[in-house]
């Protein structure tokens, strides 16, 4: 089965931000997927978040895997920051992580996403999220961890994908 990517929105920060937010988003494709090349302000490494419909409720949690050349370690988190643990970003070199969320417009059921990022100067990660909720997701908030900003020149690019 073939499938289309359709570039729904781009944003480049031209000043370090909190967050943005892809708003009103059409139920026209099948899933999304989110790519960021980012870096945070703070000096460590931070995890970036996204948060579905500004539900600020105890609804997300994540799997995580990563290694770090050394060893391989994991991790869970349940609504740590009421907000959906995507992938870490450094502030030294930008970071790309990529997002699947799937089924997104589905309103029978709750919405998963698989992502992948790379800190070249720390790690590499695999991610397994939940949203618990069964609302059609038309809005996506994008932010680092508390007391982290999302650094100038960072990008973030939401794709829909249709199946053919």
């Amino acid at each position: 089965m073939a499938q289309t990517y359709d570039a729904i929105a781009s944003y480049t920060f031209g000043s370090a931000a909190s967050s943005y937010t892809f708003s009103s988003i059409a139920a026209s494709w099948t899933d999304l997927v989110l790519v960021a090349n980012c870096k945070n302000t703070v000096g460590a490494t931070y995890g970036l978040l996204l948060q579905f419909n500004s539900d600020t409720g105890s609804n997300y949690s994540s799997t995580l895997l990563w290694g770090n050349g050394t060893s391989a370690l994991s991790g869970r988190y349940t609504t740590q920051y009421n907000a959906m643990f995507t992938g870490w970003a450094g502030s030294t070199n930008f970071s790309p992580i990529i997002v699947n969320v799937q089924n997104y417009a589905n309103s029978t059921t709750y919405k998963t996403t698989i992502s992948r990022s790379s800190d070249a100067g720390d790690r590499v990660a695999s991610m397994v999220s939940l949203w618990r909720s069964t609302a059609a997701i038309t809005s996506i908030k994008v932010s680092f961890e508390p007391s982290a900003n999302i650094a100038a020149d960072s990008t973030l690019t939401l794709y829909g994908i249709k199946a053919a």
